[in-house]
């Protein structure tokens, strides 16, 4: 038995977070060294989208580029950790004793949601990593409920790395790309909610956040960019602390805020 560990929700991003000197890849460079070191990593990531809860079983993960048009030196990162075939199933477990279906992928490696971080936390990628994903069309209520069914693993030396975009409106790139723009005023509004309800740990209003916040639909147009952050609030409790461990702006309307719940 360990010290129980924090959840955390990131935003990861551009994968350009791995190359680019901006202050969210100079924070996430630091995050080694604000946590302790888990004996394995649960990355909940919203680019693995499914229809029920699935955990990633391989062995040996991975790296999935799963992007396309940027730089060659991106393509030429790689983020292999070993897989955590254990923690998989031991995340199943717990799911189906909340009493939800779980399915398993034994190929499947890691996205860019949850290697760039691991990448910039952990570069020497010998920390054990499995994939959980999410399912956008249950929304924000399944995933704080997710979330809870997994809490026994903070206890059991595994870190719960929920990864996303505290905004995520990239329609917005068609105006033009400047990332150093100033922050337009509907994101700050979105943000300023976002922050005192996660602070508050105020579940009901964060799981109905898409009729509650001031233009949630706008920042985000779809959920899967948002429900990780449920999945750490979750896992923590409503009776948890919550710390902002980031925040910065980058294109005016890209929030790059992080959190730990403890």
């Amino acid at each position: 038995m360990t010290d129980m560990l924090p959840t955390l929700f990131i935003s990861h991003g551009s994968p350009m977070t791995a190359l680019e000197d901006t202050a969210a890849h100079r924070f996430l460079a630091t995050l080694g060294t604000l946590v302790p070191r888990p004996k394995a990593v649960l990355a909940v990531s919203a680019h693995w989208e499914t229809n029920i809860p699935a955990v990633s079983t391989t062995a040996q993960n991975t790296t999935i580029h799963d992007f396309y048009g940027f730089p060659p030196p991106l393509y030429q990162l790689h983020y292999n950790a070993p897989g955590a075939p254990d923690v998989a199933e031991r995340t199943a477990a717990l799911l189906h004793a909340a009493g939800m279906q779980v399915g398993a992928d034994p190929q499947r490696g890691l996205d860019h949601g949850a290697w760039v971080p691991l990448l910039l936390a952990w570069p020497e990628a010998d920390i054990p990593v499995t994939q959980l994903s999410v399912q956008t069309h249950l929304g924000a209520a399944h995933h704080l409920a997710l979330g809870a069914a997994l809490a026994p693993l903070r206890e059991e030396g595994v870190l719960i790395m929920a990864s996303g975009s505290y905004t995520h409106d990239l329609r917005r790139f068609r105006r033009g790309i400047d990332l150093a723009a100033p922050e337009t005023p509907d994101v700050t509004a979105f943000s300023d909610w976002m922050h005192g309800k996660i602070m508050d740990m105020d579940f009901a209003a964060l799981a109905d956040y898409r009729a509650q916040a001031p233009y949630a639909r706008d920042e985000h147009p779809t959920d899967e960019h948002l429900l990780p952050l449920h999945v750490a609030m979750g896992a923590a409790g409503t009776r948890a602390k919550a710390e902002r461990l980031h925040s910065s702006v980058e294109f005016g309307f890209l929030r790059m805020d992080s959190y730990a719940f403890n």
